[in-house]
């Protein structure tokens, strides 16, 4: 049985810019998950369309961001979709661009090179 709506013609149905954008943050994540289990047991991942910002902000605006673990409270790994759109177009563009961010940040809270999170 297929999950999800179907168009007339009972092919899926693509979901929103901002589905698509969710799965493919998820995607990557469950990826890096793989691999750092262990050091990412209490980060949670996930997706916003625009960053909050100050307005005396004078610096490009974030593509993601990175919030630690505190006890009680899981850490968390932000990608913002409307930056990350601007900035890369197509498919595969934007998919290298949010790999790039997430490995970033992942790279930063656990200490490491970004080479070394996803080489």
């Amino acid at each position: 049985m297929l999950a999800g709506p179907l168009n007339a013609d009972g092919s899926r149905a693509r979901g929103s810019r901002r589905d698509q954008f969710d799965e493919l943050v998820a995607g990557l994540a469950d990826r890096l998950i793989d691999r750092w289990g262990t050091e990412l047991g209490d980060v949670e991942f996930g997706a916003e369309d625009v960053p909050v910002i100050p307005p005396d902000w004078d610096e490009p605006v974030p593509l993601g961001a990175l919030t630690r673990p505190e006890p009680g409270r899981p850490g968390r790994i932000v990608v913002f979709r409307r930056p990350v759109e601007v900035r890369a177009k197509a498919g595969e563009e934007r998919a290298a661009l949010v790999n790039e961010v997430l490995v970033e940040h992942v790279a930063e809270l656990l200490g490491r090179d970004a080479d070394e999170i996803d080489p």
